[in-house]
């Protein structure tokens, strides 16, 4: 057993041991093939899945809001219509707020004017109202829902109709309408009704205003404020509708106050203030005129009466803040006191019926108005009207004749 025992040893366990290291090795290598295929796979997996997800994320919002297609290109033309809008809009809107500041410094500037009494300038004046035609007067008839046959008394006597009605008008520069508002229940039988009376006539002037015997101080007001927006004239009148009116006549009495910018025309008059609950022209506000069985400061009677332009612009600049008596003649009166108003008191603007304005016009001093104090009016005007017409009025010439 010597050396080649020991040799032969020697060789065997070299040759098991290189054996067990290679199979050792593939094992190794299979395992390791196993595990590395594993971990590698996983992490792929869902690398792949979330870059799918992300990549379908940035596919919508590409297609939804920068997709460069005929849908991007149209939505892109629309929002460039509504910027354009948009610009055109707010440049309509500053050219509006630039004209209402003018008119705004302009209305101040003439309340200034006509507060302080100072003559008013043309350049006062708001543009639009410089730009329309110049009348002598507007005629405001005070008018009810229930006064049709008064009305038409006045239509068949002393107020032009159809053509002459617009020729007096062009030549002459005096307006007539009748004055209403609506009822309380708008578009109801009673709008109605004055909707199928104006279609037939074209004589209405209608207010903004809820009709109501309580109410004749707010209309009084929103009659003048309509009727200076309407018409630029030298005179707004206020006419009941139970009077009779020589309009030629009352045409040259205002005219030759034209030159004065603040007058206040009528038949002056200063009653008691009733305090009394339930009587007519009661006045609920009786304690501001002092003590019991005190008189009104003066003022125009209702039944006719006419102030200057720059009078009805004041109404209309002031409408939110002037307060309402419960007489509409006394609430004209309380606007003016504070300013330098001129009171004319004519007494032609209140004449009675025949005899009276019959005496006066054989006379030569025709009457501008007639009508019986003790009615506030003529009497069952409706039936009289005619006759105080035939007996006291002026003549179908003289309205054509008159120069203003």
């Amino acid at each position: 057993m010597g050396w080649k025992s020991r040799g032969f040893e020697s060789t065997q366990k070299g040759t098991v041991s290189r054996r067990s290291t290679i199979l050792l090795c593939v094992g190794c290598f299979c395992i390791g093939m196993l595990f590395t295929d594993r971990m590698w796979m996983v992490p792929e997996a869902k690398g792949i899945s979330r870059l799918s997800k992300f990549d379908d994320g940035k596919m919508k919002l590409v297609s939804d809001g920068c997709d460069t297609g005929t849908d991007g290109q149209s939505d892109s033309r629309n929002i460039l219509a509504e910027v354009s809008k948009t610009q055109s809009a707010i440049q309509n809107l500053d050219k509006t707020i630039s004209n209402l500041e003018m008119e705004i410094a302009a209305a101040r500037d003439l309340q200034d004017s006509i507060l302080t009494g100072s003559p008013i300038s043309e350049d006062l004046m708001v543009p639009e109202l410089t730009k329309r035609r110049k009348y002598l007067m507007v005629i405001g008839i005070n008018t009810a829902f229930s006064s049709r046959k008064r009305r038409d008394s006045i239509r068949a006597t002393w107020m032009p109709q159809g053509d002459e009605r617009k020729k007096l008008e062009d030549e002459k520069g005096i307006i007539m309408r009748f004055v209403i508002g609506h009822s309380a229940t708008t578009g109801g039988i009673l709008d109605r009704a004055i909707e199928a009376e104006d279609k037939k006539h074209g004589d209405f002037l209608r207010l903004e205003h809820v009709e109501g015997y309580l109410e004749l101080s707010a209309k009084t007001r929103t009659y003048f404020t309509t009727a200076v927006a309407l018409w630029d004239a030298d005179f707004y009148v206020k006419v009941d509708d139970d009077i009779h009116v020589n309009i030629g006549t009352l045409g040259t009495t205002l005219a030759r106050h034209r030159s004065k910018p603040l007058v206040y025309i009528g038949c002056m008059k200063s009653g008691p203030v009733l305090a009394q609950k339930g009587v007519r022209y009661h006045e609920p506000e009786h304690w501001k005129f002092g003590e019991e069985g005190n008189k009104y400061f003066r003022h125009a009677t209702g039944q006719l009466y006419a102030i200057s332009k720059d009078l009805a612009t004041y109404i209309s600049l002031n409408q939110n803040v002037l307060h309402k008596y419960a007489n509409e003649d006394v609430s004209l009166g309380s606007w003016f006191i504070g300013l330098d108003v001129e009171h004319i008191d004519d007494r032609r603007l209140c004449c009675g019926t025949p005899p009276d304005c019959e005496w006066k016009a054989q006379a030569g001093n025709i009457c501008v108005a007639s009508f019986d104090w003790r009615c506030s009016g003529i009497c069952n005007s409706v039936e009289r009207l005619k006759e105080v017409h035939r007996r006291c009025g002026e003549g179908n010439n003289s309205l054509w004749n008159a120069v203003f």
